[in-house]
């Protein structure tokens, strides 16, 4: 019998090679969101693209350290992760001055396509069963939409931010170099 060589997995990789974050990239962040398992897609979405990530407090459920880590499985460890008490904590954190508030909304004015992302936008996601309310969604630097086809409502919070994040990172030349 022969050996067989095994290639490891990606996550045990991650484990020997944490990512780390460029704290100038673009960040990603979520408004109040309202199911665990959307916010353990976009913490691995945070992980595996190098984004910092913004939770906007409160949320749909109890997010206690014990249930943030059991969302974020393995991947917690290496996201830069900031939980905010709310829309004014967030505003007010060091880590978005200077930076333009880009809101994926059903609404939106622009099309993902056609807009121009910058290299430290903060991606902002809505919750899952209400998006934003009016005054953050006016207080938006720009709203953005992914055209879906004829009839359909909306894509699910976490679909919607991996499009929208590998679209602004391909666009400021920011994606991972790692295949």
């Amino acid at each position: 019998m022969t050996a067989r060589r095994i290639t490891p997995h990606v996550a045990w990789c991650r484990k020997i090679a944490p990512v780390v974050t460029d704290p100038s990239k673009v960040r990603l962040a979520l408004f109040q969101p309202d199911i665990p398992q959307n916010l353990g897609a976009n913490i691995r979405l945070a992980a595996c693209l190098g984004v910092a990530l913004d939770v906007i407090e409160p949320c749909g459920f109890p997010l206690t350290d014990r249930a943030l880590r059991r969302t974020a499985m393995d991947y917690g460890e290496n996201v830069a992760l900031t939980r905010h008490a709310g829309w004014a904590a967030f505003r007010e954190s060091p880590a978005l001055a200077g930076r333009r508030i880009v809101l994926l909304t059903t609404r939106g004015a622009e099309k993902i396509d056609t807009f121009r992302f910058q290299p430290d936008d903060c991606l902002l996601m809505g919750r899952e069963s209400a998006g934003v309310p009016k005054d953050i969604h006016s207080a938006a630097d720009a709203r953005i939409a992914i055209p879906l086809a004829e009839g359909a409502r909306s894509l699910n919070v976490a679909m919607a931010a991996g499009i929208a994040l590998w679209e602004a990172l391909r666009q400021t030349g920011q994606l991972p170099g790692q295949i």
